[in-house]
């Protein structure tokens, strides 16, 4: 009887030693198709974000005269813009134009290009009196809400300051736009730049 236990202990521990090793297998298996399951999950496509921009708008302006100075002087514009898709939505181009009697003549163009290895925008920005295209504006959207960021030599004096967009109410008829700038890396913003525009009804950015 003794030898009979002995064996089927023996039988047991082999059998424990035995499988051991496979339920780390296993759980190893497992625990890798969950990092895999993760990793494959797909990036948001956020090539047709701006595309609530085609099309033609009634613009009002108000910009801050001397941002970062503490200046609370605004002039206001009035104005139309006017938005068309480029390379199939992954790119647009805005034509940009506003009058002030105070303010005097803005006329200008942004050209917004989708990557679609990082997910992001790139914004740039010109207009008729300068020629010349600033650095990007990059950024994206997140529940119909842009924000938008670079660094420029904006600041009085030619400083160094950080610049932010933000596109909010995309999904009506009158989308909002702020820009800001931030003399202490984002701490605080001053607003000095906010556009409203007004949908005018027709086909063209559809056209394009």
């Amino acid at each position: 009887m003794n030898i009979q236990r002995i064996q089927i202990y023996l039988l047991v521990c082999s059998l424990f030693v035995t499988l051991q090793p496979s339920r780390g297998v296993a759980q190893q298996t497992s625990g890798a198709s969950t990092t895999s399951a993760k990793q494959s999950l797909p990036e948001r496509d956020g090539q047709h974000d701006f595309d609530f921009e085609l099309g033609t708008w009634k613009i009002h302006l108000k910009r801050l005269v001397h941002p970062l100075t503490g200046s609370t002087t605004w002039v206001e514009f009035d104005g139309t813009s006017v938005t068309r898709r480029v390379w199939e939505g992954r790119a647009d181009l805005e034509e940009f134009e506003t009058d002030s009697p105070v303010g005097g003549h803005i006329e200008g163009i942004t050209l917004r290009l989708y990557d679609p290895q990082t997910h992001q925008w790139s914004l740039y920005w010109a207009t008729s009196k300068s020629g010349t295209m600033g650095p990007p504006t990059i950024g994206g959207f997140k529940d119909g809400r842009g924000e938008f960021y670079d660094t420029e030599p904006s600041g009085p004096n030619g400083k160094s300051i950080l610049v932010r967009f933000i596109w909010s109410k995309t999904n009506t008829n009158s989308p909002h736009f702020e820009q800001s700038f931030s003399e202490d890396g984002g701490k605080s913003w001053e607003v000095n730049w906010i556009t409203d525009q007004t949908r005018v009804n027709d086909e063209s950015g559809k056209a394009h």
